[in-house]
């Protein structure tokens, strides 16, 4: 299993639900790197995608403690619940929100980051990686800058 998270220098993932500062670049990586996968995200995020509906060309699953029926995604309640779902597919990536990240992380075997170069306030954090012996060293995939903040995508892999 993966995961995909932008993080800001404080290892800030976002503010009220949102990303503070979003790049069209992590965006566009975003949707490359998820393209056909089975895709495990938060009813709080599902509900911050464009209309609130579920990423297409993705197998969307939900993982909510709230009952809840959702159109066109799989509900479930717990990681295990999670876990049971994903193991017929291919490709399974974690998506967040910052609740989803914490329970699933400890299932994750790669971890791809967009390192953006900001600081702007947070009020949910990813793990800092780069702190933990639990990942090796980040491979550098893509670096750049857009309106003026520079980003870096990158690979840890658990040890």
């Amino acid at each position: 299993m993966e995961l995909i998270v932008a993080v800001y220098d404080d290892w800030g993932i976002g503010k009220n639900g949102t990303q503070p500062v979003a790049l069209s670049a992590d965006r566009k990586f975003f949707r490359e790197t998820t393209r056909g996968a089975m895709v495990i995200v938060g009813r709080k995020t599902l509900s911050d995608f464009p209309g609130g509906r579920p990423l297409p060309n993705r197998v969307n699953v939900v993982l909510t403690r709230q009952t809840a029926d959702i159109p066109d995604v799989i509900v479930c309640h717990s990681p295990e619940e999670a876990l049971e779902i994903t193991k017929t597919a291919e490709k399974v990536m974690v998506i967040g929100g910052g609740s989803v990240y914490r329970q699933m992380l400890p299932y994750c075997d790669r971890v791809y980051v967009t390192k953006i170069h900001a600081c702007p306030e947070s009020d949910t954090f990813f793990p800092n990686l780069d702190e933990s012996a639990e990942w090796k060293a980040p491979q550098i995939l893509q670096t750049g800058e857009e309106k003026g903040v520079q980003y870096e995508m990158c690979l840890y892999e658990r040890n």
